[in-house]
């Protein structure tokens, strides 16, 4: 059995003069992080790696999750190819991962979030939000071989409002 909890980073900003890439988190996204990690505190097992996108916005987005949920013992690591919005590189990526991990956590964006999330869950999203989180478990033994999963659990913020 495979586990992935996905999570679309929080709202950011365009106040900014940076390239997307370095745009930070809104007061908003800091708040619905924070409330979507806090609740999910008691939800979440403890994840085998911990992936996100490179970009300010999801690694910040990270960090307030890994925090909250007193993770910060788990491997974490940033993927470039999780810069991606599309989803094809999201799915490689997953594919690639070590099949000794069980319960995988990464940080993206979106469409690619909500492409995976309908193409491999068992519940269709039209959209997930901004600190959406989305968990699915596979009855696989390998990532690799990745087909319909459950959806087991989804915290979205305008739920806890």
């Amino acid at each position: 059995m495979k586990k992935l909890t996905i999570i679309r980073h929080a709202k950011s900003s365009w106040e900014h003069p940076v390239i997307d890439f370095e745009r930070p988190l809104k007061k908003r996204g800091l708040e619905d992080a924070s409330l979507v990690s806090s609740y999910a505190k008691d939800k979440i097992i403890i994840p085998d790696l911990i992936l996100s996108s490179a970009a300010n916005r999801a690694r910040s987005t990270a960090a307030i999750f890994i925090k909250t949920l007193d993770f910060q013992h788990v491997d974490f690591q940033e993927d470039n190819k999780l810069y991606d919005f599309a989803g094809k590189d999201l799915i490689e990526v997953i594919n690639s991962c070590d099949n000794a991990i069980n319960h995988l956590m990464i940080f993206g964006h979106n469409f690619a979030i909500t492409s995976f999330v309908n193409a491999y869950g068992s519940v269709l999203y039209d959209n997930v939000p901004t600190s959406g989180l989305v968990s699915i478990d596979f009855d696989t033994d390998t990532w690799q071989n990745l087909s319909a999963g459950k959806t087991v659990l989804k915290i979205f913020p305008k739920d806890l409002k």
